[in-house]
């Protein structure tokens, strides 16, 4: 029988990278987990059968079929989840299958799907970007340190990134309005803070630099279609970054919450914070990304 620690560490090994686990992690939703009573006698080498899981997690077969449809390729990893009905999980799908579980009481269905990236047909936008790729491994690599890149950017609520018509690129502004409108509520104490910002500026500044010198060689390359797909990618990061930022001074303005923990997400910031800003991208997302690319292809 497996100790709690043995669980864990097991656990782990499957589940570290996962974007739900980093959901979880830090929370007392993660102990559940590590602490469930199946992982004392599951077999990794066995599959298992719906009835038999919905009987370690005390609901319904039906309940554990409705959770498990809307993410069938991510909890599969891209892979045929059964034959003629008959689904069987092996122990990493379980291990996704629980945290859709865990998760669906706080994000539903529909924040779940914005966690992992997943639109409205039931496909992880990692997947389709990396099968446009498949003729060049090293292409693909570049689009997937590109998404890092600029998921990084855009967080910090400091940049601003639009289509160049003119020269078919995309451009990556400073968004100097909001960087002056929260420098003035900065206090006489923060001038170390403040040089943080300023370091932290200066080398996401050097990133997209990179960044833009990459989809220059793309666009060289003949890559038209990839390109295309990374552009629509961007608007919607922009969307989301617009998104997050009225999310956060709108929290900002009820909760008095700090400028420097709105801007870089400290480890300290309330859950209840994170809940409010993933309900307003998640109300006005779809809205506002009809409108943004039906801008952008001239509709």
């Amino acid at each position: 029988m497996l100790k709690v620690n043995d669980a864990k560490e097991m656990v782990l090994g499957i589940v570290q990278d996962d974007p739900l686990f980093v959901a979880l992690q830090h929370t007392p939703l993660e102990e559940s987990l590590y602490n469930d009573d199946y992982l004392a006698d599951i077999d990794e080498t066995n599959h298992y059968t719906i009835a038999e899981i919905a009987g370690w997690f005390d609901i319904t077969d039906a309940m554990l079929r409705y959770y498990l449809k809307p993410f069938e390729q991510y909890i599969f990893d891209n892979a045929t989840p059964n034959e003629h009905g008959n689904i069987r999980l092996d122990l990493p799908a379980i291990l996704r299958l629980r945290m859709i579980l865990l998760l669906k009481d706080e994000y539903r269905v529909k924040g779940i799907k914005l966690l992992l990236g997943i639109d409205d047909n039931g496909q992880l936008l990692r997947h389709q970007i990396t099968a446009t790729t498949m003729d060049s491994g090293d292409l693909s690599n570049k689009i997937d340190v590109l998404g890092n890149v600029l998921q990084q950017m855009i967080q910090t609520g400091l940049f601003q990134i639009l289509p160049d018509e003119k020269h078919g690129t995309l451009q990556v502004n400073i968004n100097q309005e909001f960087l002056a409108e929260n420098i003035q509520r900065l206090s006489s104490d923060s001038a170390l803070q403040f040089e943080e910002i300023q370091k932290e500026t200066s080398e996401l500044k050097q990133e997209n630099e990179n960044l833009q010198q990459q989809i220059t060689e793309l666009q060289e390359n003949g890559v038209k279609e990839i390109v295309q797909k990374i552009r629509e990618r961007h608007i919607e990061n922009e969307i989301v970054s617009t998104l997050r930022t009225e999310a956060l001074q709108q929290f900002s303005m009820n909760n008095q919450v700090s400028f420097f923990k709105r801007m870089f997400r400290s480890s300290q910031i309330e859950m209840e914070k994170e809940q409010f800003v993933l309900n307003y991208i998640s109300t006005h997302l779809e809205e506002r990304l009809e409108v943004a690319l039906n801008a952008y292809y001239g509709k």
